[in-house]
């Protein structure tokens, strides 16, 4: 199940639970929405990270 990590987080968790999820480095998912981010114009990333905390759950 996915969720938001406790222990692997800079803001939310949100990488990090993204990154047990799929068994991906949460660095490398971090750089790759930053750049996502950076080229898009900032409110597309902005919108999905947040889009993310609010439909990701925290852990029990």
């Amino acid at each position: 199940m996915l969720y938001r990590s406790k222990t692997n987080r800079i803001w939310a968790g949100v990488f990090g639970g993204l990154g047990e999820y799929l068994n991906v480095d949460p660095t490398i998912l971090r750089l790759a929405w930053l750049i996502i981010t950076v080229f898009t114009g900032f409110v597309l990333g902005l919108i999905t990270y947040l889009l993310a905390l609010l439909v990701i759950p925290e852990p029990k």
